[in-house]
């Protein structure tokens, strides 16, 4: 006669003690966060080219926002350039090139130094310390982003009526309180952080300074001059232009002919914070899998 094993029972504590291992995990890296947060404001403000680079970002958006307005004159027998609002935040297009810089040496400057491992050594939970300088440069950058682009606007407001972007050729005077204008601005400043966060990413992949910074400006700055070069089909072009992330991104400056856009204003951000979360997330993984 055959006799069947005997069932084996499972222990319920074995069952229930992965997730409480794993709660006790993320409880103790958000313990540790704060003085993870600390670490990478020293680290960063006791450098003194990050304060020379996020002043970068500032004077050069509002020097060249300033430059495009005053070269920018509206005739009547010319005719005017249809939107003031993208005029007067031209200097992000250059903006955005000093805040990649200011990213990746957040994080390759370690690397070149050594002190990667002394941070590693330290604060072991490779991810929090990822989320930690992303949180910090993200912060400067906001903050200096707002600066640039307030400048950029006031540029636009005092000088735009005097080259004649005036009431009585049907331009209002530049103000926050007119909702697109105040998208532009707004958006204008999540721009510059989302680029922040993907060269952030792409340096964690490659390490190097000059490589990192290569392949962030590259993205940003080739496919639009390519595509302009090579797509002469205006429904391809449409289609390349959605998914490129600075010609996606920057439509949230537009103010006017929205409906000729590539892709909406939000939707072209939204491009961009995709980019921006396949960079970090690569250089996360990396970061994680690989030695210091």
């Amino acid at each position: 006669m055959n006799h069947a094993p005997p069932a084996i029972r499972a222990d319920p504590s074995a069952v229930h003690e992965a997730p409480p291992v794993r709660r006790g995990v993320l409880r103790a890296g958000l313990a540790a966060m704060p003085d993870t947060l600390h670490a990478e404001w020293t680290k960063l403000r006791t450098v003194s080219g990050t304060a020379w680079l996020l002043a970068g970002v500032v004077t050069a958006t509002a020097a060249v926002s300033a430059a495009a307005v005053a070269a920018t004159k509206c005739t009547t027998g010319l005719g005017c350039p249809a939107d003031p609002t993208k005029l007067s935040l031209t200097g992000v297009y250059l903006g955005q090139a000093v805040v990649a810089i200011l990213a990746v040496l957040a994080v390759s400057n370690e690397y070149s130094t050594g002190m990667v491992r002394v941070t590693l050594a330290a604060m072991p939970r490779r991810l929090a310390v990822l989320a930690a300088k992303a949180a910090i440069v993200g912060a400067l950058v906001l903050v200096a982003g707002a600066v640039a682009v307030a400048a950029s606007l006031l540029a636009g407001r005092l000088m735009l009526p005097g080259n004649g972007f005036t009431s009585a050729h049907g331009f209002a005077a530049l103000s926050l309180a007119h909702g697109p204008t105040l998208r532009a601005a707004c958006g204008s400043v999540l721009y510059l952080a989302l680029i922040a966060m993907f060269s952030l990413g792409i340096a964690t992949a490659v390490r190097d300074s000059a490589v990192a910074i290569g392949l962030s400006l590259g993205v940003l700055y080739l496919p639009p001059i390519l595509i302009a070069l090579t797509v002469t089909n205006p429904v391809w072009l449409h289609r390349l232009e959605r998914y490129t992330p600075m010609t996606a991104g920057l439509t949230i400056q537009n103010t006017t002919g929205l409906h000729g856009l590539p892709i909406t204003p939000w939707a072209g951000l939204g491009v961009l914070a995709l980019w921006a979360a396949a960079a970090l997330l690569t250089g996360g993984l990396l970061l994680k899998v690989r030695d210091a």
